[in-house]
């Protein structure tokens, strides 16, 4: 029989492997034991719990784990039944171990109790009371035990938390503990149905109060994802939210009009505001629900009101199907020192979908064969698309540097630069043109030629979207657009709402349409005209 000491009371393992506890306390060695199976008798002021013997299992034996270890793993497996308000100190091989444990009865209490009721009753009553109070204390835990399992639907809205979790860029959620929301979430959000499932992802992320971060149902997801693959039927709009920094501007603005598609045949143009899509105000609509209502089939119409400056007017516009080809390149001729002519490849750069990276190397390699001396890179209304595309193209024209920073609220956690190994045009002079329409991935390409000392930028101010969203694809084939990041150029500039500043504004008549660039440069008369210095001197 082996014995443990406590300040009260003693414990001891019967020849018959029964675990037992008693005023007297006596110090002994203790071997391992497992308990598996609870059964509490007491009997004569002594309190013992049954335990088989195939619960000795050698994985706990003094060798391995050690006697204090094995001793304190079997009285914690206890205290989950039983309790101890006191200090319970255990000796073993010389070493003392404290451990305080608070439950709601007392083994003291219960061998005192025996010791009075034994005298007022017969030993049978007082083992059946006591009994059934231990029993009540070990049922008492199990019925606080949930009650419910997770369904379909709770597991949808914990892959959306969990993809909050480890992608959001603000690891404080904006201020609350994310893991309380789950819980709450979980108990009092209706989610019987997949309708209510996608309102509680969308309470969830409407919390973070980001409004980059956003679920998208199904087909938006689809509709997103058609987008940066070259391709959609609407009506060549790139949007994005006002960025007023008083937040007084409501509504959704125009970032872009894609060349020759209806908006901007119709003279839509960076900047302006759409207040209503087919008679629906747009003060409360995210992005997303208009991008959705701004697609549809071909022919069809949509009806627009736009604010242009102080100016309000109706348009209708009928959707097409747009192929977004990103590249579009001319030679142009500028006058030359003497008789001899200039050549400048031009190459106008509209989107950062899945073929922009190649679309630029294949339009430099064609303007060289024209043998030209220098290119012109246009990212004006480019509202920006896939980032790695923007990283690509970068490399392009750097033989090694910096690219971006990747920042979170810690600090950069990121850096993305370039040996030199995919420079296809690393020295070559390079003018960059920019505009307010000129956002995301464009302003991470604007940002790497420019503070690489790489290229002069002309124009005026970009967007200022120094933030970088990721899209992650959902079990059910809905998706998650979150803010991953926020973004530094290569001098550590933060250009989120602020933009990046060009090096030189471009002539006030300077036109907008790639059609009419060449004109500009190679016509000394006309009143834009930018000659070679001025496109390439800082």
């Amino acid at each position: 029989m082996e014995v443990i000491s406590s300040s009260s009371s003693s414990f001891f393992i019967s020849p018959r492997n029964n675990l037992c506890f008693a005023p007297n306390p006596k110090v002994v060695r203790l071997n391992s034991v497992i308990v598996s199976s609870v059964n509490p008798r007491l009997s004569n002021g002594l309190t013992c719990v049954t335990v088989s013997a195939s619960d000795r299992l050698a994985a706990f034996n003094r060798k391995e784990v050690g006697e204090d270890r094995s001793l304190f793993w079997l009285v914690k497996r206890l205290n989950k039944r039983f309790a101890f308000h006191h200090v319970v100190l255990f000796r073993g091989n010389g070493r003392m171990l404290t451990k305080l444990r608070k439950h709601t009865v007392s083994f003291k209490k219960l061998v005192k109790s025996s010791e009075k009721f034994k005298d007022l009753f017969p030993d049978f009553f007082v083992r059946v009371a006591l009994g059934m109070m231990l029993c009540m204390a070990i049922a008492v835990p199990v019925s606080k035990s949930p009650s419910w399992a997770l369904t379909e639907e709770n597991l949808l809205f914990l892959e959306a938390w969990r993809t909050i979790d480890r992608a959001y860029v603000d690891k404080s959620f904006n201020g609350q503990s994310w893991f309380r929301y789950r819980e709450n979430a979980l108990r009092n959000e209706p989610m019987n149905n997949r309708e209510q499932t996608y309102a509680a992802i969308k309470k969830m992320l409407a919390t973070l109060d980001d409004p980059f971060t956003r679920f998208l149902e199904p087909d938006k997801f689809k509709s997103l994802r058609s987008g940066t693959q070259g391709a959609l039927t609407g009506v060549g709009l790139s949007i994005g939210y006002p960025t007023g920094n008083d937040g007084a501007v409501s509504g959704i603005m125009v970032i872009s009009a894609s060349p020759g598609g209806p908006a901007s045949r119709a003279a839509i143009s960076p900047g302006d505001l759409i207040l209503a899509i087919d008679d629906t105000g747009t003060e409360t609509m995210d992005i997303y629900d208009a991008a959705e209502r701004l697609q549809g089939p071909e022919g069809s119409e949509v009806q627009l009101k736009i604010r242009s400056g102080s100016d309000i007017k109706q348009l209708s516009l009928t959707r097409e199907n747009i192929s977004i080809n990103p590249v579009k390149s001319r030679v142009c001729e500028t006058p030359g020192l003497g008789k001899a002519a200039s050549k400048i490849g031009y190459i106008k750069l509209t989107s950062f979908n899945q073929n922009a990276s190649a679309a630029v190397k294949e339009a430099i390699e064609t303007l060289r064969r024209e043998n030209v001396e220098g290119f012109v890179l246009d990212l004006r209304n480019n509202s920006g698309g896939l980032f790695p595309e923007g990283i690509e193209i970068a490399k392009i024209w750097l033989d090694k540097g910096v690219i971006v920073y990747i920042c979170d609220s810690r600090g950069v956690r990121d850096i993305y630069d370039t040996d030199g190994t995919n420079a296809i045009a690393p020295s070559e002079p390079l003018a960059v043109l920019v505009n307010k329409g000129t956002a995301s991935a464009s302003e991470i390409l604007a940002g790497a030629l420019k503070d690489n000392k790489r290229a002069v930028l002309l124009g005026e101010p970009t967007f200022g979207k120094g933030k970088i969203q990721s899209v992650f694809e959902m079990s059910d084939g809905s998706g998650l657009a979150v803010t991953v990041a926020r973004y530094e150029t290569p001098d550590h500039i933060d250009i989120n709402k602020v933009g990046i500043i060009p090096d030189h504004p471009l002539p006030a008549l300077f036109p907008k349409d790639d059609d009419d660039f060449c004109g500009c440069i190679g016509d000394p008369a006309s009143g834009c005209f930018l000659n070679r210095v001025g496109l390439f001197s800082r």
